[in-house]
């Protein structure tokens, strides 16, 4: 039973970029870029990859990667999650994206080190550069207590400055204390366990924000703060940047 491990749930069909994690960047398929990048930054942590289908499961065993299969009609990743727990039996699971081909060992092990304190739950932040990125609803913001535990989550900027109005220029948005929210996350196996159990919280269903349901039900989510903003692959537009990634690293 590991103390500590690094699940990934994956999900064949997606409703914007259909079938994205296959999709080839250079040649391979986006689960592999995601894949070797969480090996090689993070390789002191066991590494597991939960998915709903043979199609994604092969080519991550051809690489010699662990799979876990879990079923299809999961409601939630962190339902996936919870699933594939029950298998690897870790105390404290942390989950990075199957859409992620940037996430940083830095920020694996910042989320490691807020889990295994007293919160059942941990995620990260970063702070907002741009005016344009505050008032995009796909970007979810946080803002967060004194002692770095997460006040609220949504999609609308927030919070509002009534002063400012319409006025908001991009030193401002540094400034403010409203971070963009990252989603990767850590939790301890007990609240993953219990988590499909809890009932669905009103401002959850309104924000689609399933994190939400954690703050409704009364525990804690620390927010570590990072500079690292990752890359998360949700349109065809996101896997071009980050083969240009790849052509400016090269």
């Amino acid at each position: 039973m590991p103390e500590i491990a690094i699940i990934v749930p994956c999900r064949l069909e997606s409703t914007r970029f259909p079938r994205k994690l296959l999709h080839e960047v250079r040649g391979t398929p986006l689960l592999l870029w995601v894949a070797r990048r969480i090996a090689a930054e993070a390789p002191e942590f066991p590494l597991w990859f939960a998915v709903d289908d043979e199609l994604l499961a092969h080519p991550l065993r051809e690489a010699g990667f662990d799979t876990l299969m879990t079923r299809a009609d999961h409601q939630s990743g962190t339902d996936r999650l919870a699933e594939a727990n029950r298998t690897v039996g870790a105390k404290h699971v942390i989950n990075v994206q199957a859409d992620e081909p940037l996430v940083t060992g830095e920020q694996i092990r910042m989320l490691v080190d807020l889990i295994v304190g007293p919160v059942a739950m941990a995620t990260l932040a970063m702070p907002f550069k741009r005016v344009v990125d505050f008032y995009n609803a796909n970007l979810v913001k946080v803002v967060m207590r004194r002692d770095g535990r997460a006040l609220y989550f949504s999609r609308s900027r927030m919070p509002f400055p009534r002063d400012l109005g319409l006025t908001i220029e991009d030193d401002w948005v540094v400034a403010n204390p409203c971070r963009k929210h990252l989603g990767l996350y850590a939790y301890k196996a007990e609240l993953l366990e219990q988590f499909a159990s809890l009932p669905p919280g009103d401002l959850e269903q309104i924000e689609k924000l399933e994190q939400l349901r954690v703050l409704e039900n009364g525990y804690d989510i620390a927010v570590g703060l990072t500079e690292d903003s990752g890359l998360g692959i949700d349109m065809p537009a996101d896997a071009e940047k980050f083969e240009s990634a790849l052509n400016a690293s090269d």
